[in-house]
């Protein structure tokens, strides 16, 4: 759905520490606002001499000086949430409780808490009094968004080793301050990162992520929080917000290895989708929905051993030939789809931007693709053939169609932009990573995704309905065509 963000921009207030490397802190948290649609403001509550390896020194200001950042700020501009962060000492922590709790008397501002309690090396940041004092201030917080090791010092509590260990200290925190926990498995082991928002019963919503294959994630807690705070102000419910923020989360901390951030820890890439030129994600964003309902096949195509070994060259070129080959059937009749979306498309460019894929198509991806193959075309194999059924099935009806192709742009897109920063002049794959990750495709991406979002958004339920099993289905058939090489067949048949 597109959405005009100019009508109601909503103003978001950091309180954190400042991060002069850009990756966490006040730097993120403002990155992280203009990117999920809000405005920014900051009041820093310490200054940190840090990089990508570490902290080296921290300055804390006079607690006064804090009292007049937040009176400067609350005095002229109406605020719509706030985002609390890295809090250093006793004095910092009254007066920020003191000023918030005179703040709520007059207007309810929701307040989302990331108690930075321990740092990376475990160490405990906070003495005992502050732990004490930042207690208190839990109380005039609506979300807690602490990580592993924080949740179990709020819960006194072993840190949680297993999912469940960490529902049931989120909840007994729940309980115990009244607030809603958004417990977050990014320190957990496994293939998969579960994030929850908790309350004294239980789970309220769970959404689950495929772990990325990256160490350049400094900053996700601080990015998380600031996400959640402007999601609600926009929306007005915590669900809809946490969806929304761990669509864009997930999307940043993809994109990562595109930044050449320090030679540590680097940090996520908050505004990689509009670099790329992709929509904004939002919690009422049908396409959004779409792209994390299918986050288990998207997970699936990273784990295959030939995305594995597309990104670090070491893929045998028998697999990648094999792999050539059948794409080469198959655009040749996914481009006589796209042709069929032209004819049946109602606007003039709708028309022109299907008949430009088509030919692009065929000129562009089949010269590269008979570049390597030399005119040698296989036999299509089963997997093939039954991706193409499924696209020929869906072309009598322009809408469905465009949501069987969609995949092909978005996973292809998402794909290559992480394997692109793999990509270097002597890669054995070179021109197939620099097709896929280039900016007129991911233009084109952006474009298909708009014009699926504005005829889904524009139908009745049942062609709802058929656009998704269409869209589903052509993500599935996505993933076992990655999946035909002998690397992952072997695999599969251990």
């Amino acid at each position: 759905m597109s959405e005009d963000l100019t009508q109601d921009i909503k103003n978001i207030l950091s309180i954190a520490g400042s991060d002069p490397s850009g990756g966490a802190g006040i730097q993120a948290d403002l990155k992280s606002i203009g990117a999920c649609g809000g405005y920014g403001m900051a009041v820093i509550s310490a200054l940190t001499a840090q990089n990508t390896h570490g902290v080296r020194a921290v300055h804390v200001p006079p607690a006064q000086f804090l009292g007049e950042q937040l009176l400067a700020v609350s005095d002229d501009v109406a605020i719509d949430a706030i985002k609390i962060g890295m809090l250093a000492n006793v004095g910092i922590i009254d007066t920020l409780t003191d000023w918030l709790a005179a703040t709520r008397l007059s207007a309810p501002v929701p307040v989302v808490l990331d108690p930075v309690m321990i740092a990376t090396s475990g160490d405990r940041l906070l003495d005992a009094d502050a732990e004490d004092a930042l207690r208190r201030l839990m109380e005039h917080a609506d979300v807690l968004t602490p990580n592993i090791p924080e949740l179990a010092v709020i819960a006194r509590a072993e840190v949680a080793t297993t999912w469940e260990e960490v529902i049931s200290q989120a909840r007994q925190v729940a309980a115990t301050y009244s607030v809603l926990v958004l417990a977050k498995g990014g320190h957990l082991a496994g293939s998969d990162c579960p994030d929850a928002l908790i309350d004294a019963d239980g789970v309220l919503h769970e959404v689950v992520s495929p772990r990325l294959d990256t160490r350049n994630t400094h900053g996700t807690g601080c990015s998380f929080s600031s996400a959640l705070a402007t999601h609600y102000a926009r929306t007005g419910d915590w669900v809809e917000s946490l969806i929304a923020s761990k669509c864009w989360l997930t999307a940043a901390i993809a994109g990562a290895d595109q930044l050449r951030v320090g030679s540590g820890n680097g940090p996520i890439n908050h505004l990689g989708s509009f670099w790329a030129g992709e929509p904004l994600a939002t919690a009422d964003d049908s396409m959004w929905l779409w792209w994390e309902a299918i986050e288990s096949i998207r997970g699936g195509i990273d784990d295959l051993a030939f995305i594995r070994g597309l990104k670090d060259g070491t893929l045998e070129r028998a697999d990648f030939e094999d792999y050539l080959g059948q794409d080469s059937l198959y655009l040749r009749t996914y481009a006589r789809v796209m042709s069929r979306a032209s004819e049946l498309a109602p606007a003039t460019e709708d028309q022109r931007f299907w008949a430009a894929n088509a030919s692009g198509c065929l000129e562009e991806e089949l010269t590269l693709h008979r570049g390597r193959l030399q005119e040698r075309v296989p036999e299509p194999s089963g997997t093939t053939t039954a991706y193409l059924n499924h696209l020929v099935s869906c072309s009598n009806d322009y809408a469905v169609l465009v949501a069987a192709l969609l995949p092909c742009f978005w996973i292809y897109q998402d794909v290559g932009s992480r394997l692109a920063a793999a990509n270097h002049a002597a890669h054995p794959y070179n021109d197939w990573l620099s097709t896929y990750s280039s900016p007129e495709f991911d233009k084109s991406t952006a474009q298909a995704i708009e014009v699926c979002r504005t005829l889904f958004d524009a139908a009745d339920a049942r062609t709802r309905r058929d656009m998704w099993t269409a869209f589903e289905a052509s993500s599935a058939h996505e993933l076992h065509f990655f999946a035909q090489t002998a690397a992952d067949r072997q695999g599969a048949d251990r």
